[in-house]
């Protein structure tokens, strides 16, 4: 019987990424689902229907391509819905077990107060609820991955930038988050991103040190740079490292999207991120600790061609 994912010949960025993989050190990008990267991470001919290429067909089976140069990915999806157990047996038989995730728990979970935005409806301007509900995340997230947990490497708690009337200060927020971090199964591994700067400090750190929950470095438009956030006293909180590389600092979402898209190619090279990741995979290596590394389109225009620039660097 033939194997339902073959072996093809490596690419030297596979090559690299498969060694760091080896060592624990793995690197991937935020979603996968682009176009862009179609003849360079993808072949284009793969996703043929009757001579033309079908969209449909390369959004249902690329990931099988992605795992043939990445050992991981960020399931950014998943920040907007609870998908069903049918969804996940579909997404993790679309790929090899080799691959493995990390999933962003949905906003119901870790939003404090809706934005404005028309997609929220009636929600929009609201106070939510289920912010930091154990039970729904348990029983409309965790559970239904219980079948697939070999291959989720983490979980990440992505707080938006909360305002004053969310949380006065930062003991506001984690006298909330302390609880329920320890409420939560242990057998897991999670991480917590966050977006306000004044909130990392000692009693933040601490909070997540005592659980073995990981503060993610993150590359955000507000937040410190990569460089800075690694050097902070206490920052690493866990047996284990999870870096976003998502946005250069001072850059906004929306005009990364407009000035990159469709991310076919690097346009604007960040030297101080790139130097920043390769500073978390020495350390990593050094410290024989397991590290996640995920790079964003919108860092420099294309995830893999940053990734192939930061280990060949």
């Amino acid at each position: 019987m033939l194997p339902l994912f073959e072996e093809p010949p490596r690419s030297p960025l596979a090559e690299r990424l498969s060694a760091l993989a080896a060592e624990g050190i793995c690197l991937g990008t935020s979603s996968w689902k682009y176009e862009g990267w179609l003849g360079q991470i993808y072949t284009a001919e793969r996703y043929f229907t009757r001579g033309r290429f079908s969209k449909k067909k390369f959004e249902a089976e690329c990931l099988a391509e992605y795992a043939e140069t990445f050992p991981v990915v960020c399931g950014d999806f998943t920040f907007y819905q609870f998908p069903s157990d049918d969804y996940w047996r579909r997404l993790f038989a679309s790929a090899p077990a080799s691959l493995r995730f990390a999933f962003k728990v949905p906003e119901d979970i870790t939003v404090r107060t809706f934005p404005g935005h028309a997609r929220y409806g009636s929600r929009a301007g609201q106070t939510n609820d289920s912010f930091l509900n154990r039970a729904l995340f348990e029983g409309a997230f965790l559970r239904a991955l219980e079948p697939h947990r070999a291959r989720v490497a983490a979980f990440i708690f992505e707080f938006g930038t909360f305002s004053k009337k969310d949380f006065a200060g930062a003991d506001q927020f984690l006298s909330a988050l302390d609880p329920f971090l320890a409420s939560l199964a242990g057998d897991w591994r999670y991480a917590v991103e966050i977006r306000n700067p004044d909130y990392l400090g000692p009693e933040y750190f601490g909070v997540l040190r005592s659980h073995n929950v990981a503060h993610v470095f993150n590359a955000w438009t507000r937040m410190p740079e990569l460089r800075h956030q690694t050097g902070l006293d206490g920052a690493r909180t866990a047996d284990f490292t999870l870096t976003r590389a998502l946005l250069r600092h001072g850059r906004s979402y929306e005009d990364a999207v407009k000035r990159f898209s469709p991310y076919k190619e690097v346009q604007d090279p960040d030297p101080a991120a790139r130097e920043s990741i390769r500073d978390l995979i020495r350390r990593a290596r050094e410290e024989r600790q397991e590290a996640y590394i995920f790079v964003n389109n919108r860092l420099e225009g294309n995830a893999p061609a940053t990734i192939q620039a930061v280990v060949e660097g």
